[in-house]
């Protein structure tokens, strides 16, 4: 058997750590022990962002319905979100808000949100304000309890472009030109 040289070995890692990356699921991807409530399987991403909170919205085709898989939003109050800094998902805000919520919805099913937060961090590799490109990752796990998700853990890759989550006085978009309800 012979011995690999030096440029070989160098080679093989490069090629494993390639694959590595390769399973991490690309850039818009959840993983983790939630799997065992719902599928993880994602079609794609969409971020929300405005003065109150980040939203990341992770969907899946599932034939004619399209599944909700899993929405994180994230209360910025007193935060300096900012790419490269890392932001606790845990506990609450200054005014009382859970900092992170995290919502399921499969398609015929209600909506369920999971259970408050025990631990867990964001980063946003770029972006983060309206119209920009944004990505980042996060991984949290769910408090012990009897709550949906309780003890599980979430992964998860987003890349999209930010946008705007605007809500107050705009007017409403105008007449899709359906009848009114009841007449």
């Amino acid at each position: 058997m012979s011995r690999a040289g030096p440029e070989l070995k160098k080679g093989l890692v490069g090629l494993l750590a390639g694959v590595g990356l390769l399973g991490c699921g690309g850039p818009n991807s959840l993983s983790g022990s939630v799997e065992e409530l719902f599928p993880l399987d994602v079609s794609r991403v969409e971020v929300l962002r405005n003065a109150e909170a980040l939203q990341v919205s992770y969907y899946r085709n599932a034939g004619q319905d399209v599944d909700l898989v899993v929405r994180l939003t994230l209360a910025t109050e007193g935060l300096d979100l900012r790419p490269g800094q890392k932001v606790n998902l845990a506990g609450f805000t200054e005014l009382g808000t859970a900092r992170t919520t995290v919502v399921h919805l499969s398609a015929g099913e209600p909506a369920r949100l999971l259970g408050p937060v025990d631990r867990g961090d964001l980063k946003l590799d770029e972006g983060g304000e309206i119209g920009q490109p944004t990505s980042g990752d996060f991984s949290l796990s769910f408090q012990r309890g009897d709550s949906y998700g309780a003890g599980r853990s979430l992964e998860g890759r987003f890349s999209a472009v930010a946008l705007d989550a605007g809500f107050g006085p705009e007017p409403l978009p105008p007449s899709t030109g359906l009848p009114k309800e009841g007449g």
